[in-house]
């Protein structure tokens, strides 16, 4: 089946939607591999922090950017933020980020709407817009057992950069830096 999809950035004052597709994220069956906190905890949360959330990675953000695909009848099916780190701070691990860079989380594609290419649509919005914020290249972190959501990001261009850490919830699993080099 084929999908008309616009990418876009939220708006801040769709803090609604960005707080339901994520409570829609975080009901996947692999959410525990992907999402550092769960249904319960997002659910439980003030609108205050989905409004902020909205206004900090929406239109004129310049921290980070949400980007969502938006079906032809405005059902929001897919979304991905990029952070921007700087050069010479340290990162959520405490690892010394090396350059300027973009940091994609919170990857979530509707399963309905999957193996289309869509992650990689999401992708290309994000990483143009870390690019034109002066970033060297653009990481993200996946499970070692997230098999699927690995296979989407070489598709878009990712690739290991043999970085390897303890994942956040179970130091006995590990996360696996993947990196699209944006340097010429």
């Amino acid at each position: 089946m084929r999908y008309d999809y616009v990418v876009r950035a939220i708006r801040p004052e769709e803090w609604a939607e960005v707080k339901q597709l994520r409570l829609d994220a975080l009901r996947d069956p692999v959410a525990h591999l992907a999402f550092l906190d769960s249904y319960e905890e997002a659910a439980g949360r003030a609108d205050a922090f989905w409004q902020d959330r909205a206004v900090g990675s929406g239109e004129g953000g310049t921290a980070a950017r949400q980007f969502i695909a938006e079906a032809a009848d405005g059902t929001w099916v897919g979304s991905a933020t990029v952070l921007i780190e700087e050069a010479g701070t340290k990162d959520w691990a405490g690892c010394v980020v090396e350059c300027r860079q973009g940091h994609v989380v919170g990857v979530y594609v509707r399963p309905e709407h999957r193996g289309n290419g869509l992650i990689k649509a999401l992708f290309d919005a994000g990483v143009e817009w870390a690019r034109e914020r002066g970033a060297e290249r653009v990481r993200l972190f996946v499970h070692e057992d997230n098999a699927r959501a690995q296979s989407a990001y070489r598709k878009a261009g990712f690739v290991p950069s043999g970085v390897i850490v303890p994942f956040v919830k179970d130091a006995a699993q590990n996360e696996l830096e993947f990196v699209l080099d944006l340097r010429p």
